[in-house]
Formats: structure tokens, C-alpha cells, sequence
């Protein structure tokens, strides 16, 4: 005798979390065919006929009763195809098709194919989280991207004919360390740009500090190169970050490989995204750019380029880390921590101070340029570089630079030096490093400038008409240096070295 009601645990992505859902299935007589409740989205509908082929494929009989599914709870929109295969298995185990046995202590996922293959689904890690938060096992179609995660014991099935002896034919993976081992090796070096070793210690100095970074300069001048090894300098992700980063780009389908091998995420985005697409949104709502960015670097290359309501979208973001966004069916919270870089060129044609290609713009159309530079990312920026083309004979030659070793050394010195320090400041202090809205002697003071930095710091804002929150800006990235250089005090040479990654801002 069939029972009329069975239930199994799966699961479905609301934007980058898995939510617990119960699959319950009644037999009972009436009409054959598969009833679906609980709010499901088209794709779940469409599961009817896959289970149905699938079933046969494997050698199952169809229930010649009705067949009722519940999504349960019942408030919540189902979405996605994982719910193929526990609708499967629900069905089977209330028609005693298949042991019943430990299936109340599974959280199961999985596509079906029309031959009864059992395809992955996108979101496995944020399926894992759950399961092992519910203390449930994890049963799965098998991934060519499977990720290990500590403490979650795993079972892939390749083919519902599995299922007859029930889950011992599951391919089971256990891994009870706590950390991913990786093997860190940076993909780009900055040992193969030549001729920019003054922008790679700004690259460097950005990254220690934690500083969004402007590269201004002609084409060809390396801006991209640049941008592009930054990840390499950055120190290895914290268990958790790499957790949520894994979980961002597994939800969205995303290859992991790079994370897996212990790189952080680099995303440069067209400036011709719109805003769901950089913060996030859609239906159902999605992480966007930043968000899989976070971790990593978010390289906004052609930064004028950008429409100023999508980078106004931006200054939040980067202030919380994270972005919200808020719906009909509630609102959604992705992390979104990442280095901010940004390049441009100098004028519309691109070539204004080179020493080769002179510049065809007029003194309006270059103001009018630089006036989308000075939009609502400005505030955000806190060092800026002008990037020249690299003399000939300097390539020609193929003179060694700085390397991408070298430069993460002094970044993860000077990040090092920072927590030391700040480990002995009360909370107050540390939060005033934030506030750019303080006076001159609350920057001294919080900072730790000599007596001579801060007459430079003072000199400097009265020649180039700093405001406070310039002023700020160019302690922040004083005392960036000082830490590098691990000095507790900021002296004049850390300022006046500040002074150079200003660039050509408007004070």
C-alpha cells in the first residue's frame, strides 16, 4: 500500500542565499496527471514533463493516481529547475518505488534530463551552506565545478536508475578541513609592464590602503595592464569572503575555477551596462557586477564613458559593502567589498599631454570631459595617477621592474602594520579615519602626523585650494605609505609623496 503523503527537503536561490522548501507529494485517486502547489515559476511547471520522461527512461512506473506536489511554504516563489529531481524522489518513495530509507536526512537538487540523467544546477554552494546548516547530507547531480566545503557530506547521482537501491549509490565526498588548500600563483605579473614603476607603487599603495585608484592617461599607455594584475597584490581571501564570493558566482552560473585556485575575482564591466546589471536586480533578482566583484577588483575602464545615473549607483556600495535592493516580495542584500580602479583618458581624443600624438580637442571639449570625471564617483576616488607612455628604449631594452611578488610584499606589510595599529586605537579613533568632515587638528591627531608633515599637509591645501575632505584624502594616503613603510608616524616625505597620486583633480 502506497502512502498517500511523503516529503523531502530541497531547496531554492532567493538572490544569493539558498531557502529551505519542502517537497510534498500526495497519491490519492482521481484524474493521472501531476498537480503543482506553492507559488512555482514556469521552469518548476515545465518539471512535470521531464519527471515524467525521466521516470520512464530509468525503468520507473508512472503513479496511475493523481499526483499532488506542494512547494511548501506556500508564500514563496519557487523558481528553477533544481526541484526535477526531489519531485522525482518524492514521488517514487510514496509509491514505494524506492528504499525511503534516510531520505528525511537529504537536501536534494538536481535537473532531469528526458533520459533520466541527472544534471547539477546552478547554486550548489549556497545549496551546501544550507544543508550543512540544517545538518541535512547533500545530494546533487555531479558538477564538473563541485566545491568541497568543510564540513558537508555530499552525494552525486548521475542517473535516476541510481535511486532503485536507494542513496547508497550516490558517489559520497566528505571534507571536515576547514579551509580550501589552494596553491597561489598570480596569473599576470607586473614584472611584464615596463616602464611604470611609479604606477605600480601607486597600485600597490591602493591596495594597502584600500584606496579606489584613477588612472589617467593616452591609449596605449598601459592603464589596462595595470588594472588587470592588481589581484595578483592582493592578500589571500578570508575564509568567509571566499565563501560568499564562491557562493555569488556559483548562483549565477559563473566559472570558479580562478577562486578555487585562490584568485580574487576581476570584473570590468562596459560602460554600456545598465544599473541592474552593475548593483544588481531583474526578476528574479540577481547580484550584479559589484557584487561579483566583491573580494576582488571592479576596473571601470573609460570611466567617463559611464552614465552618470549607473555610477551613482555605485557610492552606497562602496561605502556599506553591500548593495540592498528592495521589491514587491521583499528585499535582497548581496556583499559587494571590493578594490575600486577606474581609468580614462585625458580628453575625448585621448592623446592631451602626450609626447608623440598631439591633441585635437578643443579647451571646451576638454573641460566638458573632465567635468564627467568630477561626477558622482568623485568623492569615492582617493588617489589618482597620470599614466604615461613608456619611453621606447625602455621596452626595447626589456629593463625588470618591480614584480607582482614585490609589490604583494609591501601590500600585505602594509595591511599588516595597519591592524597592528589600529589594534591599539580605542573604536573612536578608528572611526574617525572615516569621517572626511573633521578639522585639520582632528586629522593630525587621528592619523599620526609630525610636526613637519603637518606643516606640508597645511602648505599643500593652501597652494592648491584643498578642501576638507581633499585634505583628508591626501592623509589617508600619507598614512597608507607610512604603513608600508611601517612607521608609526606620517612625515613629511610620506606627504609630499601623497601629494604626487592626486593628479590633475580638481581641489
Amino acid at each position: 500500500m502506497a502512502f498517500e503523503t511523503f516529503a523531502v527537503h530541497a531547496a531554492c536561490i532567493r538572490g544569493v542565499e539558498a531557502i529551505p522548501v519542502t517537497v510534498e507529494v500526495s497519491l490519492a485517486g482521481g484524474v493521472p496527471g501531476i498537480q503543482m502547489l506553492g507559488i512555482p515559476s514556469m521552469e518548476v511547471m515545465e518539471s512535470r514533463g521531464r519527471i515524467r520522461c525521466a521516470m520512464r527512461s530509468a525503468g520507473f512506473e508512472i503513479p496511475r493516481s493523481g499526483i499532488t506536489v506542494n512547494l511548501a511554504p506556500g508564500d514563496i516563489r519557487k523558481t528553477g529547475s533544481g526541484f526535477d529531481l526531489p519531485i522525482a524522489i518524492a514521488v517514487l518513495a510514496a509509491d514505494e518505488q524506492i528504499p525511503r530509507d534516510n531520505l528525511d536526512r537529504c537536501l536534494i537538487a538536481g535537473e532531469l534530463g528526458l533520459d533520466g540523467t541527472v544534471l547539477p544546477v546552478k547554486g550548489e554552494v549556497a545549496f551546501q551552506l544550507l544543508a550543512r546548516d540544517m545538518g541535512l547530507s547533500f545530494i546533487a547531480g555531479r558538477s564538473d565545478q563541485h566545491v568541497p566545503l568543510a564540513g558537508v557530506d555530499c552525494g552525486f547521482i548521475d542517473h535516476l536508475s541510481q535511486l532503485a537501491h536507494g542513496m547508497g549509490d550516490a558517489a559520497r565526498h566528505y571534507l571536515d578541513s576547514e579551509v580550501l588548500e589552494v596553491t597561489f600563483e598570480p596569473e599576470l605579473d607586473y614584472a611584464d609592464v615596463l616602464g611604470q614603476e611609479v604606477a605600480k607603487r601607486g597600485m600597490a599603495l591602493a591596495a594597502a590602503g584600500e584606496l579606489g585608484l584613477l588612472m589617467i592617461g593616452s591609449p596605449g599607455s598601459g592603464k589596462t595592464m595595470l588594472a588587470r594584475r592588481m589581484t595578483g597584490i592582493l592578500p589571500e581571501l578570508s575564509l568567509q569572503d571566499q565563501q560568499e564570493a564562491l557562493c555569488i558566482h556559483s548562483v549565477l552560473g559563473e566559472n570558479i575555477d580562478g577562486l578555487l585556485a585562490g584568485h580574487r575575482p576581476f570584473r570590468s564591466p562596459h560602460h554600456s551596462i545598465s544599473t541592474a546589471g552593475l548593483i544588481g536586480g531583474g526578476r528574479p533578482v540577481h547580484p550584479g557586477e559589484i557584487s561579483l566583484a566583491h573580494g576582488g577588483v571592479l576596473f571601470l575602464d573609460e570611466l567617463a564613458e559611464f552614465p552618470t545615473g549607473v555610477l551613482q549607483t555605485l557610492r552606497q556600495p562602496i561605502e556599506r559593502g553591500y548593495v540592498r535592493i528592495v521589491r514587491v516580495d521583499g528585499a535582497f542584500t548581496f556583499p559587494s567589498r571590493f578594490q575600486l580602479l577606474a581609468a580614462s583618458n585625458p580628453c575625448p581624443c585621448g592623446f592631451l599631454g602626450d609626447r608623440e600624438v598631439p591633441c585635437r580637442c578643443s579647451a571646451s571639449m576638454v573641460e566638458r570631459y573632465r567635468g564627467k570625471l568630477r561626477g558622482p564617483l568623485a568623492d569615492r576616488i582617493d588617489m589618482m595617477i597620470d599614466v604615461t607612455r613608456p619611453d621606447p628604449q625602455v621596452i626595447i631594452e626589456g629593463a625588470e621592474g618591480m614584480s607582482s611578488a614585490e609589490l604583494r610584499d609591501y601590500v600585505v606589510r602594509g595591511r599588516a602594520f595597519r591592524a597592528w595599529r589600529e589594534s591599539r586605537m580605542d573604536d573612536a579613533d578608528t572611526e574617525a579615519e572615516e569621517d572626511e568632515s573633521r578639522s585639520i587638528d582632528g586629522v593630525v591627531s587621528t592619523f599620526g602626523l609630525d610636526e613637519a608633515a603637518e606643516e606640508c599637509v597645511l602648505g599643500l591645501s593652501k597652494r592648491t585650494h584643498l578642501t576638507g575632505r581633499g585634505i583628508v584624502r591626501l592623509v589617508r594616503i600619507a598614512r597608507t605609505i607610512a604603513d608600508v613603510a611601517e612607521n608609526e608616524r606620517v612625515m613629511q616625505d610620506h606627504v609630499l609623496e601623497a601629494a604626487m597620486y592626486q593628479g590633475r583633480r580638481d581641489q
